[in-house]
């Protein structure tokens, strides 16, 4: 089976400890929020309240909303928490999110054992495993007799989990929760679904702690299909079919289960709710090949190669006009504006709740973005001139209108967002903020927040 399933006991107490210690302080200190996300072309809050804590500047994008990490102590990185506590509290993740590495690795050399015949294999994974339990991670030396080089790759690659997803969620508190709508399983906290942005084939992990022991888990009237609906379940189903019974699992305090290999792309899973309040660390391989700091830092430094100061001025001026070279500068200008400092700002000051870590990269990337504002002008200025060739004038004016359109309908979408109903609906510091917004009256900026008339220029 590609679902591996581990009963709380199988698990070190010291370490169920510190977790739901950690669990338990993140919440004390308000730091699990209901997320705005984006379904068809609709914002929802979600039913369960989630925050993402892994490694500096990495994000995870999820139904068109972009989480920040609230990064966990890492060596070299200068990380200031709102309180010693929330240290601890990440301490403990990233102890868990070791643990599960190994746990993901043993299982799936458990996964290969039963495609071979070669018996060698079993002193393989023994040492294989036994090595990464004493140094944490992989080494090279003695194990590398036991295991192919692109093996090491491909279990690193598949169970080095970056981040975590924390969820958490009362459902006594909640006013409505959706009926499971294929196999009559009860109350969902969280509907099916595939995890999404992952690197291929990685194993994602979880780990479940509902906090039992309230009279309202004792339920005597089971009218589900085989289910207590007073416990936790992960449900799991062949995806895209609803005639393949599905299954429930239950979750008891302390318990946690891996889904190994294709497992998140043949099926679809869901969270049917119990009663009594539930947390779960979710550990996942993100594919942050678009989503990290470094990435995005990188583009800002492609585009802005195009920007020159005249040696005797002060001068800004374009170094290359050709068409490619303005297309990918002003895509660059729309992906740090709408997937950075919009998906950042339209979760309010929801972060600064653990650490103003993200304060001054999003400061950093503001700045960058504020010269890509600027080089856009210069790009308009140089199309009323009429200095180039009929033919570049008009190429130059169709790539500027893409992506300027596209633009002003990202603006005019994120500002409508910002004021919806559900964003109405959250705690002050919550509130979406629509930023970076200015009027035409802030004459510091070289374009107009709303770019119709500049796009009606370029039409004509």
């Amino acid at each position: 089976s590609k679902l591996i399933f581990r009963k709380s006991d199988t698990v070190p107490e010291e370490l169920h400890q510190m977790v739901q210690d950690g669990f338990l302080t993140l919440r004390k200190h308000g730091c699990f929020f209901q997320d705005l996300v984006r379904i068809k072309g609709k914002d929802f809050l979600t039913p369960v309240s989630r925050t993402l804590i892994g490694k500096p500047g990495c994000t995870y994008k999820y139904l068109n909303t972009r989480l920040f990490t609230v990064p966990w102590p890492t060596e070299g990185c200068e990380i200031k928490y709102c309180s010693p506590q929330i240290h601890d509290a990440c301490k403990a993740l990233i102890k868990l999110n070791d643990y599960l590495h190994i746990e993901a690795v043993k299982a799936l050399q458990g996964q290969n054992l039963l495609d071979t015949k070669d018996t060698t294999v079993i002193d393989r994974e023994q040492n294989f495993a036994t090595s990464l339990i004493e140094k944490g991670s992989f080494s090279k030396d003695q194990s590398s007799r036991y295991v192919p080089e692109d093996d090491y790759t491909s279990l690193n690659n598949r169970t080095s989990y970056n981040l975590t997803l924390l969820n958490y969620m009362d459902p006594l508190q909640m006013p409505y929760l959706k009926q499971e709508p294929y196999f009559e399983m009860g109350n969902m906290a969280v509907s099916w679904h595939h995890d999404e942005n992952l690197v291929e084939r990685s194993t994602v992990a979880v780990y479940s702690y509902s906090c039992e022991g309230s009279s309202a888990e004792e339920a005597t009237d089971w009218n589900l299909k085989g289910r207590d609906p007073a416990v936790w379940h992960v449900g799991l189903k062949v995806a895209w079919d609803i005639e393949t019974p599905g299954l429930a699992i239950p979750l008891h305090q302390g318990d946690l289960y891996l889904m190994l290999d294709d497992l998140n792309m043949t099926h679809q899973h869901c969270v049917l709710a119990g009663f009594s309040p539930r947390f779960s660390s979710t550990h996942r391989v993100a594919d942050c090949s678009r989503g990290t700091l470094e990435y995005i830092f990188g583009q800002c430094e492609l585009a802005l190669q195009n920007l020159q100061t005249d040696s005797n001025s002060t001068a800004l001026s374009l170094k290359s006009l050709e068409t490619a070279v303005i297309k990918q500068m002003e895509e660059i200008h729309n992906e740090v504006e709408f997937e950075w400092l919009r998906q950042f700002w339209f979760q309010g000051k929801r972060y600064l709740k653990c650490t103003d870590w993200w304060l001054k990269p999003m400061a950093k990337l503001e700045e960058f973005w504020r010269k890509m504002e600027l080089m856009t002008s210069l790009v308009l200025q140089e199309v009323r001139k009429k200095e180039q060739t009929e033919e570049q004038r008009n190429e130059t004016i169709s790539c500027l209108l893409l992506v300027l359109t596209e633009r002003q309908r990202l603006r005019n979408e994120w500002a409508a967002r910002c004021q919806s109903e559900a964003a109405e609906s959250l705690p002050e510091e919550q509130k979406p903020e629509c930023h970076p917004f200015w009027t035409n009256e802030e004459s510091n900026m070289p374009l107009p927040f709303d770019l119709e008339e500049v796009i009606v220029h370029l039409q004509n």
